[in-house]
């Protein structure tokens, strides 16, 4: 004590300290949340991706003799151009999971017909491991842009620059 009273540093610190627990504690709790986040988005990108292969087979499984058995866009998988009637092979054009739009990159074959769809995220994966069948060369991929969704399974290494 000075002329009789307590010091009241020490509550400074004490709280200064205590904020900086709450600070690393919140962010590792983010960064948890974060990394939960991306993981529900990879599922969802491959349901979505599931989705788009199976509609690309059925398209060519519905190609009429003589004609091109791939699409041109991806609007021909909502309603095929090819029939009179309406036939469709895919319900809605799904938005990325990781970009939130509804913008896709597309593989193309030398004709110019759709061979697969990916997502545009450069983001980093997080799986390595685990895939479905027919998806298992997604293990070699680095990133989210390398999941290429094609009938034949396209080289992940087309991307690295």
């Amino acid at each position: 004590m000075r002329n009789g009273r307590p010091q009241r540093g020490f509550t400074y610190v004490g709280l200064l300290i205590a904020v900086a627990v709450i600070a690393a504690g919140s962010a590792t709790v983010l960064g948890a949340g974060a990394n939960l986040q991306l993981r529900d988005n990879e599922a969802e990108l491959l349901a979505i991706g599931r989705e788009f292969r199976q509609a690309l087979q059925a398209y060519a499984e519905a190609t009429p003799v003589g004609q091109p058995t791939a699409p041109k866009e991806l609007a021909e998988l909502l309603r095929d151009p090819r029939y009179p009637g309406v036939r469709r092979h895919l319900r809605r054009i799904y938005p990325d999971p990781l970009t939130g739009r509804n913008d896709w990159g597309i593989e193309r074959s030398p004709d110019g017909r759709i061979s697969g769809i990916h997502s545009l995220s450069p983001t980093p994966t997080l799986r390595h491991t685990g895939f479905p069948t027919g998806m298992e060369g997604f293990e070699k991929a680095g990133r989210h842009d390398e999941w290429v969704f094609a009938l034949t399974p396209v080289s992940t290494a087309r991307l690295t620059p």
